[in-house]
Order: C-alpha cells, then sequence, then structure tokens
C-alpha cells in the first residue's frame, strides 16, 4: 500500500469501541456555546427529515399498501441522521452513546448529564424553531391539505400512545439509532456512513418506533396547526382531542426514557462490556 493510499475496510469493532470512547469524550467536553449551536442545528435536521417522510407519505393512505407506505415514511426519514452525521451536530438520542466513555472512566457522571441535558434543550430549540417556520410557509396547506391532515394524523397517533407502549417503543428506536451511529463510527467514506445509516433508521421509521427528537417536530407542528388555524383542522375530520400540550409531555417523557434505555442498555452498555471491560 502507497503512503497516499487510504484502507477502505469498515473498522472492526474493537477500533469502533475505542473511537466511540473517544468520541464521547470530545463531546463531554465541548463547550456550552459550540453544544447548544450544534444541538439546535440537529433538531433542525431531524425535523428536515420528518417533513420529508410528512410529504412522502401524504394521500398515500388506501392508495398504496401499508408496509410500502411505512418503507417510504423511514427511508426519506433517514435524512435527518445524515444531516447529523456527515453535516457534523450534536443528537442527543446518538450522544447517548457517550456512556461507553463513561463506563471507561473517561467521562464523569457531571459531564455526561451535562451534555445530554443542554443537547436535549438545543435539539427542542433547533425542532421547534423549524416546526414555526414551517407553519409560516403554510406547507401543511399544500396538496390541497392533505399534508396538513397528515401532520395532524402523525401526531395525534403519537399523543394517544400509553406510557408502556411509548417507552417500549422508545426503547426499540433508539436501539436502531445507536446502531446505526455505532457502524458509521466504523465507516471510512461518505458512502460508508449513508449505507450504515440506510437500514438501521429505515427500519424504525418504517416499524413506527418513537425518536423523542423527531416528536418534537411532529407534535409541535400540529398543535401549531390545530391552535392558529382552528377551521382547517376542523374540515380534517380528526378528532384531535388527544393533541394538546399534555399529550405532547405525555408522549416525551417515556419516549425519551425510552430511548435513553434503548442506547445506554442495548447499544452502548453492550458494546463497552464486550470490547472494553477489560481495558
Amino acid at each position: 500500500m502507497s503512503d497516499t493510499q487510504l484502507p477502505v475496510d469498515m473498522l472492526p469493532p474493537t477500533e469502533v469501541a475505542t473511537k466511540a470512547a473517544a468520541m464521547g469524550v470530545r463531546k463531554a467536553h465541548m463547550s456550552i456555546t459550540s453544544t447548544l449551536v450544534q444541538s439546535m442545528m440537529a433538531g433542525g435536521f431531524v425535523s428536515s427529515g420528518a417533513l420529508f417522510a410528512t410529504i412522502a407519505v401524504a394521500g398515500a393512505s388506501g392508495m398504496i399498501p401499508y408496509g410500502i407506505t411505512r418503507l417510504l415514511f423511514g427511508l426519506v426519514f433517514c435524512l435527518g441522521l445524515i444531516l447529523v452525521v456527515l453535516a457534523g451536530a450534536e443528537l442527543f438520542t446518538g450522544n447517548v452513546l457517550i456512556v461507553i466513555a463513561w463506563a471507561s472512566r473517561k467521562v464523569n457522571t457531571a459531564a455526561l448529564l451535562r451534555n445530554w441535558t443542554l443537547v436535549y434543550i438545543g435539539n427542542l430549540i433547533g425542532s421547534l424553531i423549524t416546526a414555526v417556520i414551517v407553519y409560516v410557509g403554510r406547507e401543511y396547506r399544500f396538496g390541497s391539505g392533505i399534508i396538513g391532515q397528515t401532520a395532524l394524523t402523525i401526531a395525534n397517533n403519537k399523543a394517544q400512545l400509553e406510557f408502556g407502549q411509548a417507552l417500549a417503543l422508545g426503547i426499540l428506536c433508539n436501539a436502531l439509532v445507536c446502531m446505526a451511529i455505532w457502524l458509521t463510527l466504523g465507516g471510512r467514506t461518505t458512502t460508508d456512513k449513508i449505507m450504515a445509516i440506510l437500514f438501521p433508521i429505515t427500519a424504525f421509521g418504517a416499524a413506527g418506533f418513537e425518536h423523542s427528537v423527531a416528536n418534537m417536530y411532529f407534535i409541535p407542528s400540529a398543535l401549531l396547526i390545530k391552535t392558529f388555524d382552528p377551521e382547517f383542522a376542523a374540515s380534517t375530520g380528526l378528532n384531535l382531542d388527544a393533541l394538546t400540550l399534555t399529550g405532547f409531555f405525555n408522549n416525551m417523557i417515556p419516549v425519551t426514557i425510552g430511548n435513553i434505555i434503548g442506547g445506554v442498555v442495548m447499544v452502548g452498555a453492550i458494546y463497552w462490556f464486550v470490547y472494553l471491560r477489560e481495558k
């Protein structure tokens, strides 16, 4: 191999684990300003994927088989994590993997919780800003209102989930999201990273699992429509009683807890135990 030729194989899992721990140290010690700005960007990126997914399946009910509709939803939703990984941003569900550095005693508990808190807040701000801009743009009235009806339906369904159901769907979601992040750490090229994201994220989107940051956009964007354009909301004929601020928090609490459990226990802790425990 010449001095200028780069290896093309994916990194082996042992090296990925070491890289994940180093990434956790770097993220945990970022400045408050950088963390907040990059996490706001991530909120906007994931919201863009959520909007893209909403548009992609709008009006598909009854015309395309359910499974194909869900596949399409998950596939285009990948945009969010692709932007986060390749453009550079801080996403709460991915940063759950900082637990690998914490378990390796390279990051203390205060730094871990500081990062998670700042990134969660930044993701929420970025998602809410995106939701407001999309509402002002009247995106929901495109396609003779079918996009708005789809947005309301998605959010209303999320607001009606029971605590245990939302918790379980949140666990499953972030197990796949963190596996996608884990795989991107092993990639050496842009194509590697995109392909690593594609299948896990498509799977969680298609399966209807619950992602806390995506829901920071899905539910508030629908709440904006219901609150500030009640005539349009009423015209859809949907029963939106569950779509309230209380419904938003009733979703976010169990989904966030589930996302932490899924990332920490099902990915971070297991890979630390297998590859880094003895070190």
